[in-house]
């Protein structure tokens, strides 16, 4: 069994998520996935994440290399936005399954540098690649692209939009941490009260995790913002949060709901205007933070300031755990989008 091991904190089995559904993948919900484009987390429901963090959960156990699932297949990572973590661990996905990347790590190297349009740009990665992965800090940037483009675009992130394959690898992590929580009827002693600290209306990552959140009506007993902000939550998910049956509430004081909170969602980094800028520094999280015994940590990062180095060596450090899983919800994400479903042996 081959399992991503963070050097710190908390350590996830994925066997544990395989487990509940007694090792069966909704293979279906992956199938549906085939030749579509992966924009934004409302395409998803409860089920579709389910499924992909089971297949995922497969990938981090068993040597599907072997297998070659993506053997034959193109990727274009396009970012045109500074990235480490999410550039590589796509890069990486589909290198280990066999697959080949071409990269544009720079937007500066390419023809935008002389004025060419995104419309253009996707003409011409039709016939260089099958799938393409963008970063952009246009937030309208997918919809240039897709002017022109026929293959399917996997969005890694648009300005102040959204961060769907990073939402999904929030929730693969809390998946394996909390396999009840995928049960259609989860135990009542086992539904979370999740807390955001952040502004989901300008920070992509923590819009997409809220909004997927919201589909888990039956695990979810509560969700809290924590923001500086009077209305953090933006256009995007005013409606959604109306309709959700689940409770939400919105706070500036992080120190009264810290001791309510199983899990705990930080992030600082956030889109506004045209630039990105550091929020809420006053909410920091740190050893001495008043935090429940057995709460979760998750964030996104980068991190700077809200999250402390001193919790790195705690058991409340998911973090790290949710970092590692990113390679493999991604080849999960990507064998379906290419149809290469029937290349891995065994689901």
């Amino acid at each position: 069994m081959k399992i991503a091991v963070n050097s710190k904190g908390k350590q996830l089995n994925p066997a544990d998520l395989l487990d509940v559904s007694d090792g069966n993948i909704d293979r279906a919900a992956l199938e549906a996935l085939a030749g579509q484009s992966i924009l934004n987390p409302r395409q998803f429901d409860r089920r579709t994440v389910i499924a992909i963090a089971q297949l995922a959960a497969v990938l981090e156990m068993r040597n599907v290399e072997i297998d070659k699932p993506l053997d034959g297949k193109i990727a274009i990572t396009a970012f045109f936005e500074a990235s480490t973590r999410t550039r590589l661990s796509f890069e990486s996905a589909v290198q280990r399954l066999d697959g080949k990347v071409l990269s544009v790590p720079d937007g500066q190297v390419t023809g935008v540098a002389k004025g060419e349009s995104l419309a253009d740009i996707g003409e011409m990665f039709n016939t260089y690649g099958d799938v393409v992965i963008m970063r952009h800090p246009d937030t309208d940037s997918m919809d240039e692209i897709r002017r022109n483009l026929q293959r399917p675009l996997i969005n890694a992130g648009n300005g102040s939009g959204h961060h769907p394959t990073q939402a999904l690898i929030d929730w693969y992590a809390l998946l394996k941490w909390r396999p009840e929580l995928s049960l259609e009827n989860c135990p009542e002693d086992r539904r979370v009260h999740l807390g955001i600290i952040g502004t989901p209306g300008s920070m992509r990552a923590v819009k997409s995790f809220l909004r997927l959140s919201l589909m888990f009506t039956n695990s979810v007993k509560r969700i809290t913002l924590i923001s500086e902000m009077a209305d953090p939550v933006g256009l995007d998910l005013t409606e959604p949060i109306e309709e959700s049956p689940i409770p939400i509430d919105i706070t500036n004081d992080a120190q009264e709901v810290l001791p309510h909170l199983d899990v705990v969602y930080v992030n600082s980094i956030a889109f506004l205007g045209d630039s990105y800028r550091n929020l809420d520094g006053r909410y920091k999280l740190d050893r001495s933070s008043n935090l429940k015994s057995d709460a979760v940590i998750m964030h996104p990062l980068a991190r700077n300031d809200e999250l402390s180095e001193d919790l790195d060596q705690t058991e409340h450090n998911l973090y790290f755990a949710q970092a590692a899983g990113a390679v493999f919800v991604r080849q999960a994400l990507l064998t379906a989008v290419l149809d290469r479903l029937n290349r891995i042996s065994g689901i």
